[in-house]
């Protein structure tokens, strides 16, 4: 099972129309054609989208993709028309809203992977590859990779997991001109944030991008390089061959895995409510991830 542990009601909004629910955010369509998209403070863990939410989460989210567009422009261009929320919207869409250009969407999860860990590590662990890409031997859980690669996936309906896809897959689906584009494209962009974040004091272990085109332009879309998309690490506290502190939800999948929690991931059941205390340490997370970053204070 997974999935809404309740599936939230769209808001109206006049000159609006509702597209999808995602797990985090919400999209809409305005009168010009143009994306509507609200970061709401849904947490997913697990394949569920949980029944707590996280104070301030979908703002965080949103502002950080704002500062990280700014710093990426040169690269490759974004979808933000603008940070504006719609007139007669929620008061509450203030912050967490963006105006994009609508794309025609790539169905391809672009990840870049500096670090090996996650589903890259388990495939590593079985096969000395990574989306079909070899690697050397005697690399452990967090070793820094010889060079950042590119490792795509299946993009996957709410409830369902994203599926790594080799290059050559890509390749097929999107044609081979399109495929080098996005490899060419994530890799540079992953190498351009890798760096600011390092002189942060803060690893980007992987990320993913999300990438449109618009008249023939690829542009980068969705939000990027957040604590939702990437893995970001404390260098100070960096060491492979174990577990990484983290600026993410890793709180709250710690707590959903625990016997505290009560909860099988494999039984029927959906998740409970989270703790106070998880819900308030996993906001924290979140704030410093965007204070270190953007040296800027949140709030």
């Amino acid at each position: 099972m997974s999935g809404f542990v309740e599936k939230p009601e769209p808001v109206e909004v006049p000159g609006l129309v509702h597209v999808h629910t995602g797990k985090v955010r919400d999209l809409y369509r305005d009168e010009n054609g143009d994306l509507v998209m609200v970061a709401t403070d849904r947490m997913s863990a697990y394949d569920w989208v949980l029944p707590s939410e996280i104070p301030d989460k979908g703002r965080i989210l949103t502002q950080l993709s704002l500062w990280w567009f700014d710093r990426l422009a040169d690269l490759v261009p974004h979808h933000v028309l603008s940070a504006e929320p719609p007139a007669g919207a929620p008061a509450d869409w203030a912050g967490r809203t963006l105006v994009c250009r609508s794309l025609e969407m790539v169905p391809v999860e672009c990840v870049a992977r500096g670090y090996l860990t996650g589903s890259g590590l388990a495939e590593y662990e079985q096969t000395r590859t990574v989306c079909g890409l070899a690697l050397p031997e005697g690399l452990v859980d967090a070793s820094e990779l010889p060079s950042p690669i590119f490792t795509p996936a299946t993009k996957a309906a709410v409830g369902e997991h994203d599926e790594n896809v080799s290059y050559e897959e890509v390749a097929r689906q999107v044609g081979a001109e399109t495929a080098a584009q996005l490899r060419q494209t994530t890799l540079a962009v992953y190498g351009r944030a890798r760096d600011i974040a390092r002189d942060r004091g803060i690893v980007l272990a992987d990320t993913k991008f999300e990438f449109g085109f618009a008249d023939g332009e690829l542009v980068l879309a969705d939000e990027v390089l957040t604590p939702d998309s990437s893995r970001f690490w404390p260098a100070d506290e960096w060491q492979p061959g174990r577990p990484q502190a983290s600026f993410d939800k890793q709180f709250v999948r710690n707590w959903l895995s625990s016997p505290a929690s009560g909860w099988d991931r494999k039984g029927e059941l959906p998740p409970p409510e989270l703790p106070q205390d998880i819900v308030e340490r996993t906001r924290a997370k979140y704030v410093e991830a965007y204070e270190r970053l953007t040296g800027m204070s949140w709030g």
